[in-house]
């Protein structure tokens, strides 16, 4: 009977030692080995061996990398876009490196410049509504990521016409909003105090503050009078830009810029026309306020300018 226990005991140990071994043996380093050496049905299959969850974000992309490289290689040409599109959704700057052979670069090439615009259009959607929710700092950094994704060569195509163009102009004019309104406020100069004049020195009155929507205290202007002025001519298509206008105390708009420009010759007419428009003043604990807000003006080629 001891005999037959040892035995077993033998054979459990012997398994388990090759049970460490393969398992050892099945990681994507040994995955990327066998691709190198032209093994890729045996690559293929210790990266399906690999368990994919709670895996550290690189390490499941590289195995859909790796998974993506064999495919390709062994002609699986629909399962390898889909292993593609994975990598590509999870890190839209990836693109594989110069020693890797142009078919693979081709591949991903392709599916990255049909997914991209999609892509790009949902990543200014969630900069967006971080900029509404007065997340500027998040906003400022989701706008900074989108502008240089729509920079990428395989985006070209798409970002040259609307509606990613337009999208470009507005992601730019947000992520300097975005940026001003995250900068923290400058430090106060602390100075010696100086000696006592003769006579006294006459005090120069502090410039109003201008507030803004990240002050929450503020109750912002009320729009009286907004209007736009129609477009000069035919509009090809559908432009949107950005005013930021300073309201005064009275309601009055005391400066107009445009952040995001529709083009030359509407800027200059729409500027004009904002000086003019009127508005109830923001207030602050019952006294009005200067205040600094953006309007968006949507040119549209079967209306004139419409502001909001």
């Amino acid at each position: 009977m001891s005999r037959i226990i040892q035995s077993l005991l033998g054979t459990l140990t012997a398994f388990s030692l090759l049970s460490g071994v393969a398992a050892a043996q099945d990681s994507i380093a040994s995955a990327r080995d066998l691709y190198a050496s032209a093994a890729y049905e045996d690559a293929l299959a210790v990266l399906n061996r690999l368990p994919g969850a709670n895996r550290p974000m690189d390490e499941a992309r590289a195995i859909e990398q790796y998974r993506a490289f064999c495919l390709l290689a062994l002609g699986r040409t629909a399962e390898a876009e889909h292993a593609i599109e994975s990598v590509v959704a999870a890190e839209p700057q990836y693109r594989p490196a110069s020693d890797f052979s142009p078919r693979v670069r081709t591949a991903f090439n392709d599916v990255r410049k049909r997914m991209l615009p999609s892509i790009i259009q949902r990543r200014y959607a969630e900069a967006k509504a971080a900029y509404d929710r007065k997340d500027f700092t998040q906003a400022a950094s989701g706008f900074t990521v989108l502008l240089d994704l729509m920079n990428d060569p395989d985006a070209a195509a798409a970002v040259s016409q609307p509606p990613l163009s337009d999208i470009r102009l507005l992601a730019a004019g947000f992520k300097d909003l975005a940026a001003t309104a995250a900068a923290p406020p400058p430090l106060p100069v602390v100075t010696a105090a100086p000696p006592p004049a003769a006579t006294a020195a006459v005090a120069v009155p502090t410039p109003p503050r201008v507030y803004s929507p990240s002050d929450a205290a503020v109750t912002p202007p009320v729009t009286l009078r907004q209007e736009l002025p129609p477009y000069p001519g035919t509009v090809p298509f559908t432009r949107t830009g950005m005013i930021e206008v300073t309201v005064d105390e009275t309601g009055q708009v005391e400066n107009a810029i445009m952040r995001v420009p529709v083009n030359g010759v509407y800027d200059t007419l729409a500027l004009a026309a904002a000086r003019n428009w009127r508005y109830r003043p923001a207030m602050m604990n019952g006294a009005p306020v200067k205040y600094r807000k953006s309007v968006s003006v949507t040119v549209k080629p079967s209306a004139a300018g419409n502001a909001r």
